[in-house]
């Protein structure tokens, strides 16, 4: 495996693989989007007022908050042609702020855990905030998906999208560096959902910015997600301690929960006993992508809902898929549709680089210097 950040290749090559390669989604609707509306969604606590952006092409429906950047909704049509709201999240900005366990947002400036909020670069000791337990979680105690970002509406083409823009001064969590960062949001004419991250830094930092929808492809607020067919593309993953901080070991995954290579249901193997989904309280780990870091994105994992025929596939340039099965949703949290969700009632697939890496020379490299652009995509195609 390539252990050394290569600068993706993205634009018209990502575009065209998500036309190409990933297949058409739903190609047979609308091949021209809407134009993106904003809306009024509400006010934080300190006055800040949050918009609403809705987006429409090619039979999906997006809606994200600039607040976090978050997708508080996205709507695909089942077999039958009838959509429902696929992704968990909230009606009122009040909760996404209160209550959140990062419900949909942009994640960063580093996504997943560090070891005690600490690393060192170039010599120098950084402490980062810990705002889980001893460890850094998502970027600290307010990561990027705890901020307003700026955000400029575009339409390309047949495809339309969102620019979002958000700057983190040095110092900002105990990170080094001002990072500037730009992503953008890109719905297809075929109904693909495509992340592009940009960022650049004017000091050595690390960088891991992912998303962290959680899934439900029956619809959301509908039960669990343990019928869910999940198939990735990985013969290891990374095994965590006690504080879901990797160990160091790329364990094979042959023989073990863990294997998905083939396919199948998340709740065949998901209460087997094993002690790494015993400390998750079910699956919440990394998979080492076989094909490693690539130059455009490449496909890495297939989720499929029996019930409803809704497909996601994923393709990223990405080395690493976080997926978390959703163990910490207690009940305690209302959704958009008026539905509590609980323990399993969706789950996450976030492309990343590898939780603590910066404590992992064997890993991956997630640093970012000054003249050197961070860039990655993420294609999300949907399908019945």
């Amino acid at each position: 495996m390539e252990l050394n950040r290569r600068t993706v290749i993205a634009g018209a090559a990502a575009a065209g693989l998500a036309a190409t390669t990933l297949g058409t989604g739903s190609a047979q609707a609308a091949a021209s989007g809407r134009k993106p509306v904003r809306e009024p969604f509400g006010t934080l606590t300190d006055g800040t007022k949050v918009h609403r952006w809705s987006l429409e092409n090619g039979g999906t429906r997006l809606k994200v908050l600039s607040y976090g950047g978050i997708v508080q909704s996205l709507q695909t049509p089942d077999r039958h042609g009838r959509h429902a709201d696929i992704v968990a999240g909230f009606d009122d900005i009040a909760d996404y702020e209160a209550k959140s366990p990062y419900f949909g947002a942009l994640i960063g400036r580093y996504g997943n855990r560090i070891g005690k909020g600490r690393f060192t670069l170039d010599g120098t000791s950084h402490q980062l905030s810990v705002n889980d337990g001893v460890n850094h979680l998502h970027g600290g105690a307010k990561g990027f998906d705890k901020h307003v970002w700026d955000v400029e509406p575009f339409t390309e083409g047949s495809d339309v999208g969102l620019h979002l823009h958000y700057t983190s001064v040095d110092g900002e969590m105990g990170y080094p560096g001002t990072l500037r960062t730009k992503v953008t949001y890109t719905l297809t004419r075929h109904g693909d959902w495509r992340i592009t991250y940009e960022a650049t830094t004017d000091r050595a930092t690390i960088v891991n910015l992912t998303s962290h929808v959680y899934w439900n492809l029956a619809g959301e607020g509908s039960g669990t997600i343990e019928d869910h067919e999940l198939t990735i593309a990985a013969s290891r993953y990374t095994p965590t301690d006690s504080g879901l901080i990797p160990t160091g070991e790329l364990a094979g995954v042959a023989g073990t929960p863990f294997d998905f290579r083939r396919g199948k249901p998340i709740g065949r193997d998901l209460r087997a006993g094993h002690e790494q989904q015993v400390q998750a309280k079910g699956y919440d780990h990394n998979w080492v992508l076989d094909k490693g870091i690539t130059a455009r994105p490449e496909h890495i994992a297939t989720l499929r809902d029996p019930r409803s025929g809704r497909t996601l596939r994923i393709a990223t340039d990405q080395p690493g898929l976080q997926f978390y099965s959703g163990n910490f949703l207690d009940g305690t949290l209302t959704g958009t549709g008026g539905r509590t969700y609980r323990q399993g009632d969706a789950l996450c697939l976030e492309t990343q680089h590898f939780p603590d890496s910066p404590n992992h020379p064997h890993f991956p490299s997630t640093v970012l210097r000054p003249g050197q652009p961070y860039r990655t995509t993420t294609i999300h195609t949907f399908g019945a």
